[in-house]
């Protein structure tokens, strides 16, 4: 099997060294794992691409580049200059410094790189590790995505639902923020939301007596619903959640269309 991995914490990531593990674990003794990751951190920048300037790409080693962009140009760059000749049969990305649960799925850039993938027609799978204090005191905060990782991507590259629609399935994996030997198992649950734990701002004077803003997050530790992802990792489980970039309210549709029907009057007499 031939993988390709990337990440939103940068080419020099502890994270991306657990993923490359996890990663040739799974190709195999006759596989490949090709990396191409950020130069730099990347961090919350979602599925953004550069669309509108160049991006810079540097040979790192064997199988190794980084990329002066995001996660999605970086599976950009894997998929059409450095691997062009040899598509990937996965792509991973990750395992991502913190949970990428809930609402961090729509700004993380660990979720990004694998929803490009997906619309590039390939399976993917995005891989977080949520910290907290009884796995960040550990000799390897990672712990948890390092010994059950390879599992987990296995058991869904075996299980899981791959179709081949035009927005394709992919995989959004969080492991607890607990030693693995705690792991309870692995849930199947859908994106929750932590109320009360969106980002902010924090404006902060320079000593020049300019302004900047900070952006800042909000707690971790906060429910994000009975049964959803975030809960499930609180509660020591690894959360599998299938996402797809369609972002339409589907189940609106219908109504949607009835109530603008009353007002708008097809004969134009509305």
């Amino acid at each position: 099997m031939r993988i390709l991995i990337t990440n939103d914490d940068g080419i020099n990531a502890a994270g991306l060294a657990v993923l490359h593990a996890i990663a040739a674990e799974i190709a195999g003794p006759k596989g490949e794992v090709w990396t191409v990751a950020p130069a730099f951190e990347q961090s919350g920048v979602g599925h953004m691409i550069s669309y509108t300037h160049p991006t810079m790409i540097a040979k790192m080693g064997p199988r190794r580049y980084a990329a002066e962009g995001s996660p999605a140009d970086c599976v950009l760059a894997g998929l059409h200059d450095v691997m062009e000749n040899a598509r990937p049969d996965l792509v991973l990305s990750g395992v991502n410094r913190g949970n990428n649960s809930a609402e961090n799925i729509v700004y993380s850039g660990t979720v990004g790189g694998a929803m490009e993938a997906a619309l590039q027609g390939l399976p993917a799978i995005a891989l977080s590790q949520f910290m907290g204090p009884l796995n960040m005191k550990l000799d390897n905060p990672f712990e948890a995505a390092a010994t059950h990782g390879a599992a987990v991507v296995r058991s869904l590259l075996d299980n899981a639902i791959w179709d081949d629609a035009a927005y394709r399935l992919f995989y959004n994996v969080n492991f607890p923020a607990i030693a693995a030997s705690e792991v309870k198992g692995v849930k199947v649950a859908p994106q929750g939301f932590r109320h009360g734990a969106g980002f902010g701002i924090e404006a902060q004077i320079s000593p020049s007596g300019r302004k900047f803003l900070w952006v800042k997050g909000g707690r971790q530790d906060l429910t994000s619903g009975p049964g959803t992802d975030g809960e499930a990792n609180l509660q020591g489980y690894i959360s599998v959640t299938p996402l797809h970039a369609d972002l339409t309210a589907h189940d609106t549709l219908s109504e949607l269309q009835s109530r603008l029907n009353r007002d708008i009057d097809p004969a134009g007499q509305g």
